[in-house]
């Protein structure tokens, strides 16, 4: 067998040890052979690379099933740590995780303006910060994954940002010249459909839609436990399909999209020219925060717009099970925070409309992770970029 061949068989047997012991700590060399078929003089081998690559540590002893007690092997997943940023339309919120999403830091900061500028500026200032306070580690900071509302193709270019004004922004390039460490770019739906997917609502399901509903609506697609980009990777724009072809126009260029009426902007807009209950100064400076707040206090007329709000969400969810049948639908994002709410209403129109045999099978929710979805899905992106990496052959 010629020399590559051998590294190649050398780096997969490498890698398949690494996966049991990050999948199934904590296992002792013995476990590991029994576990791959691999011969335990391979293991032990494999094994010494690992622990000198800081991969893995030793712990024990475990149980001994007679004779000496066996060593125990753990994934050290403090070996680096990456990023996570999440782009609101109005926010930013980043995160420091280390390899299994474990957040050391985090921070949130609101902004008013979303040209390119001065977002960027913001978002230069937070990631250094982020990673002065990143524990010390073998690795440092492996990675920064960047969730943008947006459109982004598979190669990390943001195409347009319709709720931020962005158009062919590459901001990978930017970050990345900043702080010379790798970026991901992902729209921030699919990165919060893989955070809930690995660490929150979705944890072992494999077919499941996340609603991102936030200023703006999109959705992440996970199909057999892999996300659906599109062929372009602009899959997941549900936020822009019709539900009344002669409504306002929307930021996208169409009319009567379902953001417009079932966002945090459309409840915002509906409260500002309909409550009666509060008074002008109330209305001007209102947030999403004190409708919450007033919601709390039984106010009527803001609990009866949120279930509007959850009527209308509850629309494009009778089109996503239609479209989709997924097992699980998961709310994310800021209306999240008003789920005792707007949950009424969404089972209601649900149970009226959606195709009996696709309604009787989907369970819908609110995301477990609550803001951060997007900034751990993120994360998540750049660490298996990390790991995957440091097992290929040249």
């Amino acid at each position: 067998m010629k020399t590559g061949n051998l590294q190649f068989v050398k780096q997969m047997n490498k890698a398949i040890v690494f996966n049991r012991i990050s999948e199934l700590e904590p296992l002792s060399r013995a476990d590991i052979a029994q576990n791959t078929g691999l011969n335990k003089g391979t293991v032990s081998s494999l094994v010494s690379e690992l622990l000198e690559d800081s991969l893995v540590y030793e712990s024990g002893p475990g149980e001994s099933s007679g004779g000496r007690r066996p060593v125990l092997l753990h994934f050290n997943r403090r070996a680096g740590f990456s990023i996570g940023i999440d782009i609101g339309v109005n926010y930013l919120l980043g995160v420091v995780s280390d390899l299994v999403g474990t957040i050391y830091k985090k921070e949130i900061i609101s902004h008013e303006h979303t040209d390119f500028e001065s977002i960027a500026a913001l978002l230069r200032g937070m990631i250094g910060e982020l990673i002065q306070s990143a524990p010390e580690s073998p690795y440092g900071i492996i990675g920064i994954g960047i969730g943008v509302p947006g459109v982004v193709t598979n190669s990390s270019e943001v195409l347009i940002t319709p709720n931020l004004g962005w158009e062919r922004m590459d901001l990978k390039k930017a970050v990345e010249q900043w702080f010379n460490i790798p970026v991901i770019i992902e729209n921030e739906a699919n990165a919060g459909a893989y955070g809930e997917m690995l660490y929150g609502a979705g944890k072992n399901v494999n077919d499941l839609i996340y609603l991102s509903a936030g200023i703006g609506i999109g959705t992440g697609i996970i199909i057999d436990g892999n996300l659906y980009r599109g062929t372009s990777g602009f899959s997941g724009e549900m936020g822009h399909i019709t539900i009344d072809m002669n409504g306002r126009k929307c930021s996208c260029g169409n009319y009567g999209c379902l953001e417009l009426y079932a966002s945090e902007n459309a409840l915002l807009s509906e409260a500002k020219n309909g409550l009666s209950t509060l008074n002008a100064s109330e209305l001007k400076d209102l947030t999403f925060e004190a409708l919450i707040e007033q919601a709390e206090q039984h106010n009527p007329e803001v609990r009866s717009l949120f279930d509007k709000i959850g009527t209308f969400l509850g629309i494009g969810i009778v089109s996503i099970i239609n479209s989709f049948n997924p097992r699980k639908i998961i709310i994310g994002n800021r209306l999240a925070q008003a789920s005792q709410w707007l949950e009424p209403s969404i089972q209601r129109l649900v149970k009226e409309r959606a195709l009996s045999h696709n309604e009787d099978n989907v369970d819908i929710c609110f995301s477990e992770l609550s803001s951060l979805s997007s900034a751990l899905g993120a994360s998540a992106f750049v660490n298996e970029s990390f790991i995957e990496g440091l097992f290929k052959t040249e």
